[in-house]
């Protein structure tokens, strides 16, 4: 039974969002390259199902992404693991900043292995969302912020990491600006195509990038709504 099924009946599922749905989207991302066993256990525990539309509950455990509303969408399982993984690695830092809050899901994941977790989200009714899923589940170390995520949160920065959940042409140099001098920084870059995912860290001649491979995102956007 997942660590959210005593606070909320919801949380436990039935059927197609059932513990047994949970055990085996974490097996098939064991079996795709998923290694981090602190990653693997709060995928288990965490009711996806939750941070989606009721009507699409059912699919919650595919290993797929799926539309939360706004031109917006929950990423494909798989992708949160792999992102989750390349930022606690090979420490697990201490604040992390998220930009692009969407339906809360990698927030939550991020907040079950982290300190804290300070997310921004550009368009103010995906967070509404995403901060009662917050505390429906419990979640008390998450801080959100209603902003043009691409800005950062200056006035909490430095952090030990930025994980950023659409994809921007490039880097921006206000987030890179706001890690630690020890941070990093994992972001999808590129067009719609060809975009990667990077991981980004100091280095003696200044930010050394290494790819993680080919990934699809939403565009990293400006402004609020």
């Amino acid at each position: 039974m997942s660590a959210f099924s005593h606070r909320d009946p919801a949380a436990r599922g039935l059927g197609m969002t059932s513990q047994r749905a949970r055990d085996r989207l974490v097996e098939r991302l064991a079996a795709e390259g998923i290694r981090d066993r602190r990653v693997l256990d709060v995928m288990r525990a965490l009711p996806r199902h939750l941070f989606i539309d009721e009507a699409l509950a059912s699919r919650a455990y595919e290993d797929t992404a799926l539309p939360i509303g706004q031109g917006q969408t929950i990423s494909q399982p798989y992708v949160v693991a792999r992102m989750t993984e390349a930022l606690i690695e090979p420490k697990l830092p201490r604040r992390v900043l998220e930009v692009g809050t969407g339906s809360g899901y990698q927030c939550a994941v991020l907040a079950q292995l982290v300190e804290q977790v300070y997310t921004v989200e550009r368009i103010e009714e995906l967070l509404r969302n995403a901060r009662r899923r917050f505390r429906k589940l419990g979640l008390d170390n998450i801080r959100s912020r209603h902003d043009d995520g691409r800005l950062g949160w200056p006035d909490e920065a430095p952090f030990d990491a930025i994980i950023v959940t659409a994809a921007g042409a490039g880097l921006e140099t206000a987030l890179l600006d706001q890690l630690a001098p020890d941070g990093c920084l994992v972001a999808p870059v590129g067009p719609p195509g060809r975009q990667t995912l990077l991981r980004v860290r100091a280095g003696e001649q200044g930010w050394v990038s290494e790819s993680l491979g080919a990934v699809s995102f939403v565009p990293l956007l400006g402004g609020t709504g």
